[in-house]
C-alpha cells in the first residue's frame, strides 16, 4: 500500500514539473517549486501512509489535501512549524509559560509540554535541483530540529522524509522548454554521502540521549529521469543499477518508505501505549 501511494506522488511531481517546464520554460519550473505544490505531493503521500495503518485522518495536521495549517511546537531553543502533526486522541492541551533559559523563557506554548511529547511530528524536505548542492545547511539543520525538540520533549517520536534525484533537470535546456536532466558524474558520490547521514540520524531507539537522531527517517532517492520514477529502496537495487559501488556498506532498507509510517507508529505504541492516535 506504501509503494502505490510515493509511486503514484512521485509520478504526480514529475508530471507536475515537465509540464511546467514545457509549457513556460525554466520560469515555469522554478514558479511551480516556489509555489510549494511539488512537495505538498510528499506531505500527502505521508498523510496517506498514516491513515492506511490506521491513524484517524482528524487527528493530522494539517489534514489531508490541506496545507495551510501547520502548527507550531516549543522546543527547547525555539518555536517552529512542522510540516505534519499528529495528536493524540487522550491528552488535553494545557497552556505553560515557558521558564527554561533562551529565547522562549516567559513565551506562551499553547499546547504545553506533555501533550508537545505525545505529538507524533514529521517533516518533509525535498532537494529537486541539484543533489550536490546545500548538503552542509540541509544537514545542520535536520540536526538541529530534532535537537530542538528533543530537549525539550526526550520521548517525543520524530521522522524526517527527504527527497532527492539521481539526475537533476537541465535548467539550460529548461529555458528552452525542452526536459532533459544532467549527467551527475558524481553522483554515487552523493549518494553514499546522503545515505550516510540519514542513516547516523535514524532509529533513535532510547528516550535518553541521541538527542540529534530521529525516530524514524526516509531518504527517497527518485530517478525522475526514467519514463515512470524509479524510487530505490534497497542498496540491493543501487548497486544493480551502477549508483553504488560493490564495496560500499550502506544500508537503505532502514530508509524506506514502505516501512517509515509502520515503524515510527510501533515506537509511538511503545512509548505512550496502543490507539492513541485511532
Amino acid at each position: 500500500m506504501a509503494n502505490n501511494i510515493i509511486q503514484q506522488a512521485v509520478v504526480q511531481i514529475k508530471t507536475m514539473i515537465e509540464d511546467a517546464i514545457i509549457t513556460n520554460g525554466i520560469n515555469g519550473k522554478n514558479n511551480l517549486i516556489r509555489s510549494q505544490k511539488p512537495i505538498n505531493v510528499l506531505h500527502d503521500a505521508v498523510k496517506q501512509s498514516f491513515i492506511s495503518n490506521g491513524v484517524n485522518p482528524s487527528n493530522i495536521y494539517p489534514t489531508l489535501h490541506n496545507h495551510s495549517n501547520e502548527q507550531t511546537l516549543a522546543g527547547f531553543f525555539k518555536k517552529k512549524y512542522q510540516d505534519i502533526c499528529i495528536f493524540p486522541n487522550d491528552i488535553t492541551p494545557q497552556k505553560e509559560i515557558l521558564t527554561f533559559d533562551g529565547i522562549l523563557n516567559g513565551k506562551i506554548d499553547n499546547f504545553g509540554k506533555n501533550f508537545t511529547e505525545h505529538i507524533l511530528s514529521i517533516n518533509v524536505r525535498s532537494q529537486l535541483s541539484s543533489i550536490e548542492k546545500n548538503f552542509d545547511t540541509l544537514s545542520e539543520k535536520t540536526v538541529a530540529e530534532a535537537l530542538n525538540l528533543h530537549l525539550r520533549c526526550e520521548k517525543m517520536v520524530l521522522g524526517e522524509v527527504y527527497m532527492i534525484p539521481v539526475y537533476a533537470y537541465d535548467d539550460e535546456k529548461a529555458k528552452h522548454h525542452q526536459v532533459a536532466f544532467k549527467n551527475n558524474k558524481k553522483v554515487k558520490n552523493h549518494i553514499k554521502k546522503y545515505t550516510s547521514f540519514f542513516n547516523a540520524i535514524n532509529n533513535r531507539k532510547n528516550t535518553k540521549g541521541a538527542e540529534y537522531k530521529y525516530e524514524r527517517v526516509c531518504l527517497l532517492i527518485v530517478d525522475f529521469s526514467s519514463n515512470i520514477p524509479i524510487i530505490y529502496n534497497t542498496d540491493r537495487e543501487l548497486r544493480i543499477a551502477g549508483l553504488l559501488d560493490k564495496t560500499d556498506k550502506l544500508n537503505m532498507n532502514q530508509l524506506n518508505f514502505d516501512s517509515f509510517s509502520t515503524k515510527l507508529l510501533n515506537v509511538y505504541e511503545k512509548r505512550f501505549g496502543y490507539n492513541k492516535l485511532i
